[in-house]
């Protein structure tokens, strides 16, 4: 159930009032500034700040009417131009505004980097796994839904009176670009209102989304092309084939030997650089060399703009934090900026030209009918029923951000002028908040199908789940059997779960290694840690492949780093780079009196993240599929996401698990008759059942009676020849390392391997 805020109005007059205090405080400036013809640093940053909270304000007034934010700032910016503010005091917009190229270099200066932001952005957060799995349908959708609204638009521009072209010289190009303003739907727009509607999982809702995906990639090339057009003027055979192979051959190498590349860049500045944000550095600079190389093989920049953040996206490393880092950038200052300036560039008051009026209303209904018409006939030849069909034709009808980016190319070419760019945007802006509400009344019309049911459950399950929010494994190894029982549980886990693993040596502590292996035998043996690592997640992935089909990456990538300093600073600073789960497989476990090992608990206080400890124990079979795992529930939450763990390994491994029921300490007192024993039992199981079901994993389960829980889990161990228990444990507080009675006992018993995962 989607859970709706009732909008909040904000009063008129406290915008009035706030826009007052704005000019207010700055006419002093803009006087002192007018006196001067030159370019002025404090006017320049009286326009910023103006455009940012006007258009912060007003996206705020939007998003409490459930529009998207961005309309507030072009209205914002459409106010502050020759529509509004112009009208009423032109002098005083013309000070704050003055047509001085000079000045206006500034602000267009931030403009052009927000373009490359907001598609670096776009493409970070362009799902090309989802367009992927969807790619039969969504390509249809998106291929009619380009197709017949460019060629309306193309015809448009061909019909057009000469004295409503800028050129008519350039005409071609000009009804290009009209055709691809009205061809393209903006997949931020689209995703944001299918992602309030909470139907982001349903499978139109999906469908929606993979088509604007693809519209967007296919929009943005065609872009490129039409700029490349626009520059020459006219239709150059020479030129236009040099754009479309220099496209192929950009997109062909990015998507493969660069999308290793960008990689492996940011992994090394993210685990090289001490200082603050160097993985936003490296991202800004990817972006800009992708931009020139597309500009330099004749396309716009946008394109590689758009290219790098689909790239960046895919990197599994740290990319909550780079989104997080970017988005925040981007959406302060790069997008009121840019949006702000397009609709300072719209002067509506050419809709009073009857002509013109004419050509908006029309481009608005072959735009809103050509899209809607075109999704609809696409859904339709995909076997897809009216009320989906309507659906996906009301969700493609959103353009936003993408036309009034590419107005502004075109007005910035040449190839339109200012009546063509403002009815344009105007175009932009009706259909974009026409889209929220025929969209919300299109899905709520939808029932949903039992298989979408059975998604959703399952969907719903994984966002939950316990290993959902890991990232990026730290395995710490010191070359001992434990270290490479840890690289074969973690090679599982990252199989799995496409994660990527790096190997920390932690030998030569105290120089007691250091002393009999040189340097190179040590980097050669954590090099044989690394292909352990690497040869089980492979065999993982290919044992799931056979039962799922191909995945779209299935390559583990590994990298291995020597421990340089102190071990407990490198263990935090691992986890400051986005290691938030740690496999340690070192030796020995347990100290001299008992307990855990000094190292052991040094390590595990000094990692600020998820630990799992790996300890080899007993005799283990050279085949992971001959693992016999035993995990102890006792329903509680600790037990069952251990379980979880438990289950992702045996899927990998293809190997036998069993779960063994077991009292915890902390249940006795509460549990003080038979019945509500049972009931536990029961229910433990019952929700075991159920992960066990997502992850679609045989288990066996066992309830013994009666002893103590280590002896009742040592006991069923030796019984079923166990060779792997999986427990789950949460830190004692106190100044030595404890995970309660019974891991503390298991840790100093147990005869055969464990790992103990914190919960």
């Amino acid at each position: 159930m989607t859970t709706r805020v009732n909008p909040v109005r904000l009063p008129f007059w406290r915008l009035q009032l706030t826009a007052g205090c704005i000019l207010a405080t700055c006419t002093p400036v803009l006087a002192a500034e007018g006196k001067s013809a030159g370019p002025s640093e404090a006017l320049f940053l009286i326009q910023i700040i103006v455009l940012v909270i006007v258009g912060r304000l007003l996206g705020e007034a939007m998003v409490r009417i459930g529009q998207p934010s961005i309309m507030g700032q072009i209205v914002g910016g459409i106010l502050l131009g020759p529509s509004l503010f112009g009208l009423l005091l032109p002098g005083a917009q013309s000070a704050l505004f003055p047509d001085i190229d000079t000045q206006k270099a500034m602000t267009d200066a931030v403009a052009q980097l927000g373009i490359l932001f907001l598609l670096l952005l776009a493409g970070m957060e362009t799902d090309l796994a989802l367009a992927l799995r969807l790619r039969r349908a969504a390509t249809g959708v998106s291929l009619t839904g380009i197709v017949i609204p460019f060629a309306l638009g193309f015809g448009l521009g061909e019909l057009l009176p000469a004295n409503l072209l800028p050129d008519p010289d350039a005409r071609l190009v000009t009804s290009l670009f009209l055709g691809t303003a009205l061809s393209i739907s903006s997949v931020k727009i689209v995703a944001s209102v299918v992602r309030e509607m909470d139907f982001m999982r349903r499978n139109v809702g999906q469908l929606i989304v993979a088509s604007a995906i693809i519209d967007d990639t296919v929009g943005w090339v065609i872009i490129a092309v039409t700029f490349s057009l626009a520059q020459n003027g006219a239709v150059d055979l020479a030129t236009l084939a040099q754009s479309v192979i220099g496209t192929i051959a950009f997109m062909a190498f990015s998507f493969t030997i660069g999308r290793r590349i960008v990689f492996e860049i940011i992994r090394w500045t993210n685990d090289t650089f001490k200082s603050d944000l160097p993985v936003l550095s490296a991202i800004i600079a990817i972006m800009g060399i992708m931009a020139i190389v597309t500009n330099a093989i004749g396309v716009h920049t946008v394109l590689g703009a758009f290219v790098a953040g689909i790239l960046v996206g895919q990197s599994p490393i740290l990319t909550r934090q780079i989104e997080g880092q970017l988005r925040a950038l981007t959406t302060a200052l790069f997008m009121p900026v840019f949006f702000g300036l397009t609709g300072l560039h719209t002067d509506l008051s050419v809709l009073s030209d009857p002509s013109v009026l004419l050509l908006a209303g029309g481009l608005i209904v072959i735009a809103s009918l050509g899209k809607f018409g075109g999704a609809f006939a696409g859904a339709k030849f995909g076997g897809f029923s009216n009320a989906e069909a309507i659906a996906l034709g009301c969700g493609m009808n959103a353009r936003g951000s993408t036309e009034v980016i590419v107005a502004s190319i075109g007005l910035a070419v040449g190839v339109l002028d200012e009546r063509l760019f403002s009815v344009i945007v105007a175009m932009a802006v009706v259909t974009t908040m026409a889209m929220p509400p025929t969209l919300r009344w299109a899905l709520a019309r939808l029932p949903m199908r039992q298989e979408e049911k059975h998604r959703l459950e399952r969907e719903a399950f994984e966002e939950q789940s316990f290993v959902s929010q890991f990232e990026r494994i730290l395995l710490a190894t010191d070359h001992s059997a434990s270290s490479d029982l840890a690289a074969r549980v973690s090679g599982h886990f990252a199989a799995l779960r496409k994660m990527p693993v790096t190997v920390l040596d932690i030998s030569g502590e105290d120089g007691e290694v250091a002393a009999r292996e040189t340097k190179a035998g040590r980097e050669g043996e954590a090099q044989q840690i690394g292909d352990r690592v690497r040869d089980t997640a492979e065999i993982a992935a290919a044992s799931q492949d056979k039962v799922a089909g191909p995945g779209e990456d299935d390559q583990v990538h590994v990298s291995i780093r020597s421990r340089d300093g102190n071990l407990e600073e490198a263990l935090a600073e691992s986890a400051e780079k986005g290691h938030d789960i740690m496999f340690v497989g070192i030796e020995p476990t347990t100290g001299d009196v008992g307990r855990y090992s000094k190292q052991l608990a040094a390590m595990v206080a000094a990692f600020k993240g998820t630990t799992a400890i790996v300890s080899s124990r007993g005799v283990l079979p050279k085949e992971d599929k001959d693992l016999r795992i035993l995990v102890p529930v006792s329903g509680t939450e600790r037990s069952m996401k251990a379980a979880e763990f438990a289950f992702i390994v045996a899927k990998a491994a293809s190997a036998a698990i069993t779960a063994v029921y077991f009292r915890d300490p902390a249940q006795t007192t509460s549990l003080s008759r038979v019945s509500d024993a049972r009931n536990a039992h029961r229910a433990a199981f019952e929700q075991l059942d159920q992960i066990a079901s997502f992850y679609q994993v045989k288990v066996e389960k066992v309830a013994p009676q009666g002893s103590a829980p280590e002896l009742a889990i040592l006991r069923h161990a030796r019984k079923g020849r166990f060779n792997l228990i999986v427990l789950g444990v949460s830190r004692r507080a106190g100044s030595e390392l404890s995970y309660g009675s019974v891991a503390d006992t298991l840790l100093e018993t147990a005869d055969r391997s464990f790992v103990f995962i914190e919960t």
